[in-house]
């Protein structure tokens, strides 16, 4: 999917969306998650993690890559989307997958192999390049995404083949065995009684909204604001998001293990302060001159330790603090209340780019403060609560 995503907000400029466009559909697709990731809990636990991330796999992500190889107006980046949007399913699924049957003390590591095993995939953006400089935009990006849905496919069968199901896993299958859907959707009441008792819950729902919220703004308009307002060529696209990867990738194992060592407190702030330092320098990179090269690589050198640490750290702090009997349902809750929240920000950031490319980062910025806000009056909370 790497291959695909650098250019996948100005594939669409090509195929003639406008700005408040991409926005909607990114909101149109943060509105399906909402609904999936209420969904996801209760699906998780009746059909099992195993199960559910290969049906859901298969759906949020093979069936949208043909659809995207075929796309040809608005319309069919909107159907896309709301099969994209299941993929919160596989969210709730995958992490249980991943974590359910793992000591507390090795999730964050875990979840930092994971991380940087994703950026190891932004590697091969060279081949994104070669086709766009070959054949032109749409059509290497078709070929891209024909390439995405076979190799997608490939890993969902493999993830399944050499999987198991966890031990809850197998527990909540056999207590949601001839109950109805309904009846689990019922027992949500419960589980956010459950949330709502927890700070440290409260606090990790925030911070990975905010987290969310900023990536995707980012995933959405970067693309947008490099090739239309600073005139990079549509070719080099590729290679700054994986110049940002590697970065990331670097940071995983040398300063971010330095800084996870205490209390998650400075890693959160030096991260949301690292985001603001990047977003700020992407706005007022010049768009004349060889030098803004320089300029957008700097911004990225700050990116990318951000969006590896926060990235890490919001994954985490959720782990941490689910309750281990309802992981699946609070799982469920809490990325249905980080999308919902999330959600009208891809419409907003829209408008806001038609106005200015500049000001979707702007906005960006204003959460990133929010977040260094929400952290020291979480963390002097908890101070005043041992004391």
């Amino acid at each position: 999917m790497n291959l695909c995503l650098p250019y996948a907000s100005v594939y669409m400029i090509a195929l003639g969306l406008k700005d408040w466009e991409i926005g909607f559909v990114a909101t149109i697709y943060m509105f399906t998650q909402v609904i999936f990731a209420f969904l996801g809990g209760p699906i998780t636990d009746k059909l099992g993690r195993r199960k559910t991330t290969a049906l859901f796999d298969f759906i949020a992500w093979s069936i949208p890559c043909l659809i995207w190889l075929r796309a040809e107006n608005f319309w069919f980046f909107l159907v896309a989307a709301l099969f994209n949007g299941t993929m919160k399913v596989t969210t709730n699924s995958w992490d249980c997958l991943l974590v359910e049957d793992a000591e507390k003390s090795q999730i964050t590591r875990i979840y930092s192999l994971v991380i940087s095993c994703g950026h190891l995939s932004a590697l091969f953006a060279p081949i994104s390049s070669i086709l766009v400089s070959r054949l032109t935009l749409v059509p290497a990006i078709r070929i891209l995404y024909i390439n995405a849905f076979i190799v997608m496919t490939i890993k969902i069968i493999l993830l399944y083949a050499f999987s198991r199901e966890t031990q809850t896993g197998m527990i909540r299958v056999r207590e949601t065995r001839g109950k109805s859907m309904a009846s689990e959707l019922y027992g949500y009441g419960g589980i956010v009684k459950i949330m709502l008792a927890s700070r440290g819950t409260l606090f990790a729902i925030l911070i990975s909204a905010l987290v969310g919220i900023v990536g995707m703004i980012n995933i959405t308009f970067w693309q947008v604001i490099v090739s239309k307002k600073i005139g990079i060529p549509d070719v080099l696209l590729p290679f700054f998001p994986m110049f940002r990867s590697i970065l990331a990738l670097v940071s995983f194992f040398t300063i971010i293990p330095r800084l996870t060592k205490a209390d998650l407190r400075i890693p959160l702030l030096v991260g949301f302060g690292v985001y603001i330092i990047g977003q700020s320098i992407l706005i007022f990179t010049p768009v004349n001159g060889g030098i803004k090269y320089l300029i957008l690589c700097i911004s990225l050198i700050f990116d990318g330790f951000a969006v590896g640490i926060l990235a890490m750290l919001a994954e985490s702090l959720v782990a941490l603090h689910v309750d281990a009997a309802e992981r699946a349902r609070v799982l469920a809750l809490l990325q249905m209340t980080i999308m919902f929240v999330s959600a009208p920000f891809g419409w907003i950031a829209g408008g806001l780019s038609g106005i200015s490319r500049n000001l979707p980062f702007v906005l960006n910025i204003g959460l990133l403060i929010i977040g260094i806000i929400a952290t020291v009056l979480h963390y002097r909370k908890n101070k005043e609560v041992e004391a």
